[in-house]
């Protein structure tokens, strides 16, 4: 990547590993399969096709590729749950729904380097047997839609992607399915009833796991725009060398996209667990604005638990146990996760000292609030309730057991829905009533108590 150049002040930073992001904002790039050709491209996916499916399989089970949608599973694990007797049609589903606040690593693929992602979604269809796969993008995107459909007929007409790729005697199809841009499609099985022409109602799991009753029942594999990139350089390097990037369970590398409040928000692409917290905030993003502290980080998209940048965090068991401070998180799956929080889709939320939490807490509500499916009632009413308590703390008008309730319709959403949505909605504000309480609290009055009406309910109950 020495000999690449870059858009003047697009330059990668210097701890940057980059392999999905090698080519954005590189000088004399464009998106056409002739430019992609010329770098190489394509070249894995003759290799690949000199490969048995299972054999694919298991070099990406060696990598180690954790899904960089959200969830972190294992990709190569999720592959092989297609099961082995199968007689019906595999599909495999692109998301790119990418509706996660925080996160905007993925459009940048498919907006600068729609070949890459096209060559990895036909190494992974290969592997797992899928004759159809769809590329399901959020309505937001109308000029990458276009570039990728333009990318696929390019693709056709020079034998990738089509009948009989290469003369292997292997034939797939890409659709580009445009979605109408609900949080709820970035759910797998949200996505499959959107693409089927359904609400996007979430399924039940079980029985409706996807790899094995996914669309139109059949097995489908669906994964992130930025998981299947990363198969092509699997191929590229093999499985055992590419889990020699980032750290033990935490392979490769992944892209932060940082925004809020830092000097330098962005895109970086870095080796998984390589970086702190403390690296990335105040090496890689030049510390906070002229006259602020840093407050509190949302890691991983805002559906991830805030945490506050004066914590102490103690990770690990028994012996191994350690105490470590907020600037010495390891960036990756498991020391966020043992944190309290998640990597999530990779959006980093920064925020500062000017920030309010009640302003934070109060957007995060509204979004959630707006973008429920309504299938499930502790979701569809308890997200409108949240919005509401959290609009009369913002406007002044909330008594102090207000943030009890608050907290009470939270715990009485996490666990109780369909799909992760509720979890979703309800950890944000878990976590900052937990670690705000007192600044929350600050901002209501006893004055206001005739204005709450949950907690009058509540007595009149108890007066009975």
């Amino acid at each position: 990547m020495s000999d690449i150049q870059y858009l003047p002040g697009k330059e990668p930073h210097p701890a940057e590993h980059r392999l999905i992001f090698k080519n954005i904002d590189r000088q004399g790039w464009d998106t056409s399969i002739d430019t992609y050709i010329a770098d190489g491209g394509y070249q894995q996916l003759k290799k690949a096709f000199t490969m048995e499916p299972s054999a694919i399989t298991d070099e990406v089970k060696k990598s180690g590729l954790r899904g960089r949608g959200g969830a972190g599973f294992p990709t190569g694990v999720k592959w092989g749950f297609i099961p082995p007797n199968n007689t019906k049609p595999v599909y495999l589903i692109c998301n790119c729904d990418e509706s996660e606040p925080g996160t905007f690593k993925d459009r940048y693929i498919v907006h600068q380097d729609p070949h890459q992602l096209i060559e990895g979604m036909v190494i992974s269809a290969f592997a797992v047997g899928a004759h159809t796969a769809y590329l399901y993008m959020r309505e937001e995107f109308p000029e990458a839609a276009l570039t990728m459909e333009k990318a696929i007929e390019e693709a056709r007409a020079k034998g990738f992607v089509g009948k009989n790729i290469l003369g292997s005697g292997f034939d797939l199809e890409i659709w580009v399915h445009r979605g109408a841009a609900a949080y709820i499609c970035g759910e797998e099985t949200g996505l499959i009833e959107s693409l089927e022409g359904k609400r996007p109602y979430p399924r039940i799991k079980p029985p409706y796991f996807p790899a094995a009753l996914g669309l139109y029942m059949a097995p489908t594999i669906v994964n992130n725009v930025e998981s299947l990139c990363h198969v092509k350089h699997i191929i590229e390097m093999g499985g055992e060398s590419y889990a020699k990037l980032g750290v033990e369970r935490n392979t490769g590398t992944r892209i932060l996209c940082v925004s809020g409040d830092v000097r330098n928000p962005g895109y970086y692409e870095v080796e998984v667990g390589k970086l702190t917290m403390g690296e990335l905030l105040n090496d890689i993003c030049g510390g906070p604005k002229d006259g602020r502290n840093f407050k509190a980080v949302i890691p991983g998209g805002s559906s991830s638990k805030i945490l506050r940048c004066d914590e102490t965090f103690k990770i690990g068991r028994g012996e191994d146990a350690k105490e470590i401070s907020f600037w010495d998180i390891q960036l990756d799956f498991d020391t966020l996760a043992a944190c309290g929080s998640m990597a999530g889709s990779g959006g980093v939320i920064v925020l500062d000292d000017s920030r309010k939490m009640s302003w934070v807490l109060n957007n995060i509500n509204h979004f959630y609030a707006h973008e429920s499916c309504g299938q499930c009632t502790p979701c569809r009413e308890g997200n409108g309730w949240m919005k509401k308590i959290s609009d009369r703390i913002v406007n002044g008008e909330a008594a102090p057991e207000d943030i009890q309730t608050l907290e009470d319709v939270a715990y009485q959403i996490d666990g109780k829905t369909v799909c992760a949505f509720g979890e979703a909605s309800s950890w944000p504000v878990e976590a900052i009533i937990a670690k705000f309480r007192d600044e929350l609290t600050a901002e209501t009055s006893e004055d206001n108590q005739h204005l709450s009406k949950e907690q009058l309910q509540r007595e009149m109950y108890l007066s009975k």
